[in-house]
């Protein structure tokens, strides 16, 4: 295995907002707290620990106890939760959806990322414990995002008719693309993921998910956190009524927006005037203010009383938003630094003032590693063409332009021709403007136009020479599809599995984890 880092701007993958995020944060200073740094930790620990409860510890540790009740669980994560009740204690957090098998690779990316930095952490600030958490978007309700995954050159879907929130999906019809999925393994790598998947399972997508996870990453102390639970939502009323009587965060993130725009910032979502859902089985509706109330569709008609006290009697049944899950996961976490991806981190620079209102402490936000995997096919095809890495991220048209070039140039090497070319022209007005300038025009435009049948007939030759390097061009249209799936990057559409070819599960997590470096800011290459 080969490592290598690329500057993403690079790449041209990312946006100059994402790469602002990344390696200029000291510019975002009246959207963020503290620019990301290991050094700012220790500020960032203080803020936290003066504003996070005992109180609000032991609630987190005991809901936290029930839901790995039941689970087997590793030493250090049982280790790690113990710890959460311990002032000095504090989280690094990233999250995602409840994607079938991990979804995309990123999914694994991030939460090696957050487990890899409270590794580093523990070495610079020996006196204070660090724990990795996932938190399971469990309330998320877009199914449709997640029921697929690629896995070698095969879409697996589950197909389910549910609708509501992922989480509270009953497994129905799972085994079925379980069987699907085991499928593609055979031997012993077969019974290493049949032991695998033995993990995948319970009375809901959101227990399964939480026991699959546990199960590929406890050996690294990961705790996983699911938000939809009331004990952790009675900490978040004093939230829900502020925006069910004020509608605050809508306010504050409409003056943010304002600041963006005029330092010529992307806006990445629009707030709503009610930032929250009204959430059952097979339900997640907007609630929505009207002029006597609230509303939400098939539910009815809300006074402000009623709703405050539906939420009272039951916190479960009312959800954040993209707006509000950022504040809820602070509430609720002795967090320091959320994780995410370039385009999640980007929303969170919208929402310092809703921060700011609650008195609550903004966290350390960070862009995850990215990483490219350059597997062996791969590698020995780039090599046989004598491709650089970092022509890979050049447009598959310039890509082919550059190889023609390169490869057929004793067959189209002009350079000669127009020297001579250049010669001759120089020579020819000069002798125009000598015998007759009022040539001068008509000479020049021959010239131009003997300089374009040169050209004409130069694309010709090279259109020659294309069909001759025709298996070489096909290559370069595989390397580019395989490494860049539909123009986007690997990481947005490849599964981990599609790694694991040999049943290794473990070990290609072992490896993974060895080369992320939270720390990194550019782009990992890993080429077999």
């Amino acid at each position: 295995m080969q490592k290598f880092t690329f500057h993403r701007e690079k790449t041209r993958a990312f946006t100059d907002q994402q790469n602002q995020l990344i390696y200029r944060q000291d510019e975002l200073l009246s959207f963020i707290n503290l620019p990301f740094s290991i050094e700012n930790f220790k500020q960032q620990i203080e803020t936290k620990r003066n504003a996070f409860s005992d109180e609000q510890r032991s609630v987190l540790h005991n809901v936290l106890t029930k839901d790995y009740k039941n689970i087997a669980v590793s030493a250090s994560t049982k280790n790690n939760i113990n710890l959460l009740l311990n002032k000095n204690t504090f989280t690094i957090t990233t999250g995602h959806q409840l994607a079938i098998f991990t979804g995309p690779i990123y999914f694994i990316y991030k939460i090696l990322h957050v487990i890899k930095m409270c590794e580093i952490l523990k070495t610079e600030y020996a006196e204070i414990d660090f724990v990795p958490v996932f938190w399971m978007a469990s309330e998320d309700h877009d199914f449709e995002e997640i029921q697929s995954i690629e896995l070698f050159n095969h879409t697996l879907t589950w197909q389910s008719e549910q609708k509501g929130p992922v989480g509270r999906f009953n497994l129905q019809g799972f085994d079925e693309i379980k069987n699907e999925f085991a499928s593609y393994f055979s031997g012993d790598v077969l019974t290493e993921i049949q032991d695998l998947l033995k993990n995948y399972e319970g009375e809901s997508l959101s227990v399964a998910t939480f026991k699959f996870v546990n199960r590929l990453f406890s050996k690294f102390g990961l705790v996983i956190v699911d938000g939809d639970r009331a004990a952790l939502k009675n900490n978040f009323l004093p939230v829900i009524y502020n925006e069910l009587e004020t509608e605050f965060s809508y306010k504050e993130v409409l003056k943010t927006n304002e600041l963006l725009i005029k330092e010529g910032l992307k806006i990445q979502v629009n707030p709503r005037e009610i930032n929250l859902f009204y959430i059952e089985e097979g339900i997640r509706e907007r609630i929505l203010r009207i002029e006597d109330g609230f509303f939400i569709e098939g539910k009815g008609k809300f006074t402000l009383e009623a709703l405050k006290e539906m939420a009272q009697s039951n916190p479960s049944c009312i959800s954040p938003n993209v707006v509000l899950r950022p504040v809820y996961q602070e509430l609720v976490l002795p967090n320091l630094c959320y994780v995410g991806g370039a385009g999640e981190i980007s929303y969170w620079i919208q929402l310092k003032g809703v921060f700011d209102k609650l008195s609550l402490p903004f966290p350390m936000i960070q862009v995850r590693n990215s990483l490219l995997w350059i597997d062996s096919v791969n590698s020995k095809k780039i090599f046989k063409l004598d491709l650089h890495l970092e022509e890979l991220f050049e447009a598959s048209v310039q890509l082919k332009k550059r190889f023609l070039e390169v490869n057929a140039e004793e067959d189209v090497d002009f350079s000669i021709i127009e020297e001579h070319f250049n010669q001759l022209s120089s020579e020819l007005i000069q002798k125009v403007q000598k015998v007759d300038s009022n040539l001068d025009k008509y000479a020049q435009a021959e010239l131009v136009r003997m300089e374009k049948q040169l050209i004409s007939i130069r694309e010709k030759l090279l259109k020659s020479v294309k069909s001759k390097h025709e298996n070489a061009l096909v290559t370069i249209d595989q390397i580019k599809n395989k490494l860049f799936p539909n123009g986007g990057l690997q990481e947005r559409s490849m599964n981990f599995f599609n790694l694991c070819a040999s049943g290794d599960v473990d070990g290609r997590l072992k490896y993974l984890h060895s080369v992320i470096e939270p720390f990194e800011q550019d782009l990992i290459v890993i080429r077999e």
